[in-house]
């Protein structure tokens, strides 16, 4: 039995630790019942749980959504498109937001999916400064798809 201010005050019945907590015009909670004997303590819970929630609320508050942004390329990229979407990607993945580096095909494209997979390998290479791979390359449907983590959500 812990009353109010934290003090131990041994054990005690049931009986005799209600009749505290309702002088007191607190509730008894147990705080340990796998214990033998169970641990309980004089509260005012409605408080315990205010403060619990506003805790919880504080703490996602300070954490960070992870948002995915997506880069759609296709297989005929030219160099100077392919370093744009590099530049912006590094961009991203500083924010600390993941990447999904798809690459499209098209008509006859499709015939060819291994020039693709070349361009998201060297995507890849490209951003190895600030991201890690976190699914290699893919085919899904008529695209090739590749997840891009930062570094710093890795490490």
């Amino acid at each position: 039995m812990i009353d109010s201010e934290g003090n131990q005050l041994g054990i005690m019945s049931t009986r005799e630790a209600l009749e505290r907590a309702y002088a007191e015009d607190k509730d008894l909670v147990k705080i340990a019942p796998q214990a033998n004997p169970p641990v309980c303590r004089i509260m005012d819970f409605g408080k315990f749980l205010f403060e619990q929630q506003k805790r919880e609320k504080e703490a996602r508050k300070n954490q960070k959504v992870m948002d995915v942004k997506e880069i759609k390329m296709s297989s005929t990229i030219d160099t100077h498109d392919f370093e744009t979407k590099v530049g912006h990607a590094m961009k991203f993945l500083k924010n600390g937001d993941r990447l999904k580096v798809e690459v499209r095909f098209r008509k006859r494209t499709l015939a060819h999916p291994q020039f693709g997979e070349e361009l998201l390998k060297k995507f890849a290479e490209a951003v190895t400064e600030a991201g890690v791979v976190d699914k290699p390359p893919k085919m899904e449907g008529r695209s090739f798809v590749m997840y891009v983590s930062p570094k710093s959500a890795k490490q």
